[in-house]
Formats: structure tokens, C-alpha cells, sequence
């Protein structure tokens, strides 16, 4: 069956990250410089990961899906945050609302399972390194990241089925810079009992299990390292988990001060802070530690560029 769409609503005002005049235009080129970055850093991990055949392994496989994910999470609203510094009135459609809401919902619980599936290819590195062969096969690396894909669809398609069903009478403003499920939650003229309860449930599972899965598996990896008698075999291991231990830490820190707590004018406030990390800032730096802190990631920049110079010279 359809969902009916009750909304009076046929456009959202979005209030924006700031109400200052004088500071729309330098966040204009902040946000603006942070997105270059992010879009040409992820695309330049893609490349290389795609041309380097030393780089096809389970671990830059994830890689190569998280910077997929970061480059699409961060272009589903990052510019239509950059016209609205720029822009008198910054208004986004009904539909236009509802379909940001989807793919915000969609690309941030696939980030959340696949640095939750690295964890897991750390473990088995440094844990089990006998059996990582078999452990990370292909066809594991491919149920993880198909099942990492399955959770961000249930997800999404619960959380906008739910928006949908809520009537928006006459309250059109939406204090943040993008269409959240929070914020739209406290416009609605009607019950958002059941919204409520699905982000408590929907986040609680898809924050919850991946931190405990990957703190567990660090628990691991932490008594394994600590077993490692050369210190250069231990400086080694903590600087191949390093960039990632940063990675959860930025992501899941930030996304959980927003949404489990309650919900309330003031946290929302606080909460446009805490999601300028998660949108903008941890899609950026991912890109730049799993770059500037890889060497087999340095390797394959240099290589590449050299087999470009030669076909240049040819």
C-alpha cells in the first residue's frame, strides 16, 4: 500500500547553521574550501584503489566503499548548505525535504557498518593472521558490505516512511541546515510517538552494535599488540589502526551527542555543532588520515603519477 502523504507543507524553510549576517560569507568559503577537499580527496582514494592491483584487498576494499559513501554523504547536503550562506531565503521542497532526509539517513548508517566491517578486518590482521585469507575472502568482504548496504536500507526506508505519515500544518521552519529527523520531528501537528520510537530503536541498533563491535574487536587487538615482543611489530599494528581508531572516534562521537539525547530546542542548537562533525568535517577527514597516513596509499599516488609522466613523454 502507498503512503499518503498528510503534509500541508509543500516547502521547508531551513534556518541554516547561522542566524549572523557577517559570518555567512567566511562559513560560505569554509565550508566551501572543506568540501573540495573531501570531494577530491575520496575521489582521488577511489582512483587510486581502482588502478593499483597491490591495493585490491579486503582492507582497501572497505576503503574504497567508505570513501564512495563519504563522497555521496556529504554531497547530499553540503550544497545546498553552500547556497544557503548565499541565499536570501533558503527553502527546499516538500519532496526535495523528505528525499535529503532519505539518502542523509542511508549513506550515515552505511558509514557506520563498514567502519564497522574494518574493524573487523583489523582484528583478523593482527588477531588471527593465519586464517585471514580464508576469513576475509571475497565473498565474506561482499556479504559485509551487502549487509552493510541491507541495514542503511531498512533504515532509511523506516525512518522517511514515518516522516511521511506526519502532517505538517503551518509550522514550516526547520531549525538546521539540512532536513534531520529531529528538528522536522518537533514541527509536526500530530503525534511523533511512533517517530520517536523508531529513532530510538533504528539508532540505538545502528550506533549501539557497530560501537560495541568495534571496541570489542579493539579489546582484542589491544591484548594482541600488548603479546607483540619487537617494538617496531607493535609501532607497526597501532599505526595500521590508528587512522581508523580516529575515523569511529569523530563519527560516532559526534553522531551519538545528537541522537541519543533527548531532543529539545537547546540541544538542537548544540546539535548543529555536533552535526557539522558528522556531515561535513569527518568526510573530509577521512579522506585526508587514510591518505596522508597510508604509505601503500602514498605508493600508488607515486606510482601512478609516474606511469602518467611516461605515457605523457610517449
Amino acid at each position: 500500500m502507498a503512503t499518503v502523504n498528510h503534509s500541508f507543507v509543500t516547502e521547508f524553510i531551513l534556518v541554516g547553521l547561522t542566524d549572523h549576517s557577517d559570518l555567512q560569507l567566511p562559513l560560505f568559503f569554509l565550508f566551501l574550501a572543506m568540501y573540495i577537499i573531501t570531494v577530491l580527496g575520496n575521489w582521488g582514494l577511489i582512483i587510486l584503489i581502482g588502478l593499483n592491483s597491490h591495493l585490491h584487498t579486503p582492507m582497501y576494499f572497505f576503503l574504497f566503499n567508505l570513501s564512495f559513501i563519504d563522497l555521496c554523504y556529504s554531497s547530499v547536503f553540503t550544497p545546498k548548505m553552500l547556497m544557503n550562506f548565499i541565499s536570501e531565503k533558503n527553502i527546499i521542497s516538500y519532496q526535495g525535504c523528505m528525499a535529503q532526509l532519505y539518502f542523509f539517513c542511508f549513506f550515515g548508517i552505511s558509514e557506520c557498518y563498514v567502519l564497522t566491517s574494518m574493524a573487523y578486518d583489523r582484528y583478523v590482521a593482527i588477531c588471527n593472521p593465519l586464517l585471514y585469507n580464508i576469513a576475509m575472502s571475497p565473498k565474506v568482504c561482499f556479504n559485509l558490505m551487502f549487509g552493510s548496504y541491507l541495514m542503511a536500507f531498512s533504515g532509511a526506508m523506516a525512518h522517511t516512511g514515518c516522516m511521511l505519515r506526519l502532517t505538517f500544518c503551518d509550522a514550516s521552519t526547520i531549525n538546521h541546515y539540512f532536513c534531520d529527523i529531529l528538528p522536522m520531528l518537533q514541527l509536526s501537528c500530530v503525534s511523533t510517538y511512533v517517530n520517536e520510537l523508531v529513532v530510538f530503536i533504528v539508532c540505538g541498533i545502528n550506533i549501539i552494535v557497530p560501537s560495541l563491535t568495534i571496541f570489542i574487536s579493539y579489546g582484542f587487538i589491544l591484548c594482541s599488540i600488548l603479546h607483540i615482543n619487537s617494538t617496531e611489530g607493535r609501532s607497526k599494528a597501532f599505526s595500521t589502526c590508528s587512522s581508523h581508531i580516529i575515523a569511529v572516534l569523530l563519527f560516532f562521537g559526534s553522531i551519538s551527542f545528537m541522537y541519543l539525547q533527548p531532543s529539545s530546542a537547546g540541544s538542537m542548537n548544540k546539535g548543529k555543532i555536533s552535526s557539522v562533525f558528522y556531515t561535513n568535517v569527518v568526510p573530509m577527514t577521512n579522506a585526508l588520515i587514510y591518505s596522508l597516513r597510508n604509505k601503500d596509499i602514498k605508493l600508488a599516488l607515486r606510482k601512478t603519477l609516474s606511469r602518467r609522466e611516461i605515457f605523457n613523454h610517449k
